[in-house]
């Protein structure tokens, strides 16, 4: 329940970053540091081109804040990249069909049309 409050909060967020919405929200700033280097991270393992793997090792084993900030924010990310992707491929493929409904439309209109 909490990560959909947390997804829910940012995306109303606007113009303010990721990281500054979470402090905004009583998060400490180590929570907020993890999400932003995790969510980055997972977008790029996502396979988005923006996304840049970041990761502070020392701090993940040291901080279990940043630890779970970082895992929320990868694991959150990078799911809403996956759905993006998703949506994108299924967008496409209806417009193909789409686009191949019209043809058949057109095809049939002109054999019904056509006077042998």
């Amino acid at each position: 329940m909490r990560h959909l409050l947390l997804i829910g909060s940012l995306l109303l967020a606007g113009c303010q970053t990721t990281h500054e919405q979470l402090l905004a929200e009583g998060y400490p700033p180590a929570f907020a540091d993890g999400f932003q280097d995790g969510c980055s991270s997972g977008r790029q393992a996502a396979g988005a081109i923006s996304g840049q793997f970041r990761k502070d090792v020392p701090r993940f084993l040291a901080d279990a804040t940043y630890a779970t900030g970082w895992s929320d924010g990868f694991n959150q990310c990078h799911a809403q990249r996956v759905s993006e992707q998703r949506q994108d491929t299924l967008d496409l493929i209806g417009s193909d069909r789409d686009r191949e409904w019209e043809q058949h439309k057109t095809q049939a209109m002109g054999k019904a049309l056509r006077r042998d």
